[in-house]
């Protein structure tokens, strides 16, 4: 029987951290799907739905990730590489620039989107909505996995992008965000030194305009 978690999307943000060891039990293939359509489900600029994901379960299928993303020296040498490696779930979050080039050439978008030319190319685009419909995927993923009682844990795109996009038979044009590893915690995982950086969250917040001390809004 499936176990529902009863947590609220403020206990979720406030909650959820990256998992970085991982146990070998699978997630249930109901479970997965859930989660995977609800973070079909994120915000996507203009509905243009040009996001995509490449999953891949069970130790065969996440291994070739690993030998596309990683070296061998890599995997030597990085401490974290066994807990990282377990991860039961590797998805792998795709954007397609061209997808919403057309979209915004298209006429119900072209009268606001022509003279900045997001119609035409994607060098036109200062902030590149793609990324950001990832990024709300993404974290739609994250939240999804903490509601569940999973850990999750989230690798950049840092290097081997063609790599892996050849290796998972993902046609040209598609970029790679990110990728999710999904499982359930070992509950050894090493702590993150960030984790002792502080977070000013209050200097963060700037009401009406930047201030050098930005006021709380309670004191208004």
């Amino acid at each position: 029987m499936h176990q529902t978690f009863a947590v609220d999307v403020h206990e979720a943000l406030r909650t959820r951290r990256m998992v970085r060891t991982f146990s070998e039990r699978p997630v249930p293939a109901t479970l997965l799907a859930r989660l995977l359509g609800d973070a079909l489900h994120a915000p996507t600029a203009g509905n243009t739905c040009g996001t995509a994901w490449v999953v891949l379960t069970g130790p065969d299928d996440t291994q070739r990730y690993w030998e596309a993303a990683t070296t061998a020296s890599w995997r030597r040498r990085a401490r974290r590489w066994p807990g990282l490696s377990r991860a039961p779930v590797v998805a792998v979050a795709l954007a397609s620039p061209a997808a919403y080039v057309a979209r915004y050439a298209e006429p119900d978008k072209v009268q606001s989107a022509s003279d900045r030319g997001l119609g035409c190319s994607e060098r036109a685009w200062p902030v590149p909505y793609w990324f950001g419909d990832a990024a709300f995927g993404v974290m739609s993923l994250l939240l999804g996995a903490t509601s569940e009682g999973l850990g999750a844990c989230f690798l950049g795109n840092f290097r081997s992008e063609h790599a892996v996009l050849d290796v998972l038979g993902v046609p040209p044009g598609w970029r790679l965000f990110g990728t999710v590893l999904l499982g359930y915690p070992a509950g050894d995982d090493l702590r993150s030194p960030s984790l002792d950086r502080p977070r000013p969250d209050h200097a963060r917040l700037h009401y009406g305009r930047w201030a050098s001390e930005p006021p709380s809004p309670l004191d208004k």
